[in-house]
């Protein structure tokens, strides 16, 4: 049966040929996915994927810094900084409400005088600002709330400079200096007159500030 021991000898040789092929590759396939190699592979790949990460996350940083100059408050530290993208321009000590309740003895209202968080923006600002006293003021003090608006009007009081940013707050002068750093305020965000006059020729009409 010579045909069939040339076949015999045919298969043989096809299969030495393929075990050898394969130890080959089991060779080069242990030398390219050996244990090390994973880790190594593996901690690139991570290494990578962090820095893709870090990348997409200071581009949304940088997206959230408002242009130009703007506020921040720490309304719990009480400070105040002054700001230009991440540079902070001036650091101030201000003070912020104090969070205490005041109750009109009719018992219809009452005040709470917390400085509100939140984004805001310079809505005006004045020189030499006069203070219309609200109707808690007179409460506070034991006094009868006028009929004539301009027994509510007081000269000296919000300090040099006034930045308002809505609903009747203010960054603003004091007559107190001494108890800057504390949570004495009824909302506005009292300053010291020499950060004050920095502040208020930095800060444009539509500057952001934001509290917390």
């Amino acid at each position: 049966m010579p045909g069939n021991n040339k076949f015999i000898k045919i298969i043989i040789a096809l299969f030495i040929i393929f075990l050898a092929v394969e130890s080959v590759g089991y060779y080069l396939g242990t030398n390219t996915t050996s244990p090390d190699n994973k880790i190594k592979t593996k901690h690139k790949t991570s290494l990578n994927a962090l820095k893709v990460k870090n990348t997409v996350l200071k581009r949304k940083l940088a997206s959230f810094n408002p242009d130009g100059i703007y506020i921040v408050v720490d309304s719990g530290m009480n400070r105040l900084y002054l700001k230009k993208g991440n540079k902070t321009i001036r650091e101030a000590i201000v003070s912020c409400g104090s969070g205490n309740i005041l109750k009109d003895p009719s018992g219809e209202r009452q005040w709470i005088f917390d400085t509100p968080v939140g984004e805001y923006k310079v809505k005006s600002k004045r020189t030499s600002p006069l203070w219309t006293k609200p109707d808690w003021a007179f409460i506070e003090d034991g006094e009868a709330i006028p009929k004539d608006p301009n027994k509510r009007i007081e000269k000296g009081v919000l300090g040099d400079y006034a930045l308002g940013f809505g609903n009747g707050y203010f960054i603003h002068g004091t007559l107190y200096s001494r108890l800057l750093g504390r949570n004495v305020s009824h909302g506005c965000i009292r300053v010291g007159d020499k950060d004050l006059k920095i502040i208020y020729n930095a800060a444009e009409l539509g500057a952001r500030i934001y509290i917390f």
